[in-house]
């Protein structure tokens, strides 16, 4: 597949992760981030395995419960406490911080050339997302703040090993171990720290469906896929994307106003991603691509 195709199928994983927010909100029982996020992880991950039948071999076990810890069960716990002590638009720019980290890591583990041209677009990325999203009433918490960068290098960490540790299946069986080890580690640190969910409604149970099947399991296929075509810092330049589709879900659903300034943020969103693309296409050739799929492995 071209590039181009390569960039679109990956940027439709942020796209998506933009309805998190909405779903969450409107969806799902208030107070749970844990418990949730396990039954995001976990049967979406099991489900992965019984249609792929591949698990990881015994020298994988302990990479695939790194990048598990990394690319779900920390981020999405630091996630849920930077969502919970700031204010959405605070979390969400720290969060977009993890296109520099990423940046700083390839430079560091996988000897990827540092452009200036990509830190310069990742920065600007970063004010586009706080112009979109923070208002004049944005309130700091260090906790949250901590939380918040903290989430952000822990995907980064991920989105980065996950380059470098490139195992000889497809990105549905590497999907599969990692969402399935995210699971595993979040549900007995749920059952411990948090109080039984309550019965669920029909919506509860959609939410929970849409976040497993869709904003789990199909689009970490996608993220992860993108991860062994693309170099890091392009596929982490789209995870800027998630920021835009939250406010347009947020303005079409919720009735929420979209100020000048926050299309004025929109804008210089997706136009940092375009410029991080057209930088880091320099660093595309050579870069080892995804290996193809041992016999029986899907």
């Amino acid at each position: 597949m071209s590039r181009s195709t390569d960039i679109l199928l990956t940027s439709l994983a942020p796209a998506v992760w933009g309805s998190t927010y909405l779903v969450t909100t409107e969806a799902l029982p208030a107070g749970y981030p844990i418990t949730l996020a396990a039954l995001r992880a976990l049967p979406a991950g099991l489900l992965l395995l019984a249609v792929t039948r591949c698990v990881p071999p015994r020298e994988w076990l302990g990479r695939t419960f790194v990048l598990g810890s990394l690319n779900f069960a920390l981020f999405w716990v630091l996630l849920f406490v930077a969502a919970y002590r700031l204010p959405g638009g605070v979390a969400a720019t720290l969060g977009s911080l993890q296109a520099m980290i990423v940046i700083l890591m390839a430079w560091g583990w996988l000897g990827t050339p540092m452009r200036l041209g990509a830190l310069g677009a990742a920065a600007t990325g970063v004010i586009g997302v706080s112009l979109l999203l923070i208002g004049p009433e944005a309130q700091l918490d260090w906790i949250g703040i901590a939380a918040g960068l903290g989430g952000a290098a822990s995907m980064a960490a991920g989105t980065v090993l996950s380059r470098k540790w490139q195992p000889p299946v497809s990105a549905l069986s590497f999907t599969a171990w990692q969402l399935t080890a995210g699971g595993l580690i979040l549900l007995p640190v749920a059952l411990f720290l948090e109080p039984p969910l309550p019965a669920l409604s029909a919506t509860n149970v959609a939410g929970l469906i849409w976040l497993g099947l869709i904003g789990a399991a199909a689009t970490y296929v996608l993220w992860f896929r993108g991860i062994a075509r693309l170099e890091p810092s392009a596929v982490s330049m789209l995870g800027m994307m998630s920021p835009v589709t939250a406010v347009v879900l947020g303005w079409v659903y919720l009735g929420q106003t979209l100020s000048l300034t926050q299309s004025i943020g929109a804008a210089i969103v997706i136009g940092s991603v375009v410029v991080g693309q057209s930088v880091s296409r320099r660093d595309n050739s050579g870069l080892k691509k995804w290996r193809p799929a041992t016999a029986g492995s899907v």
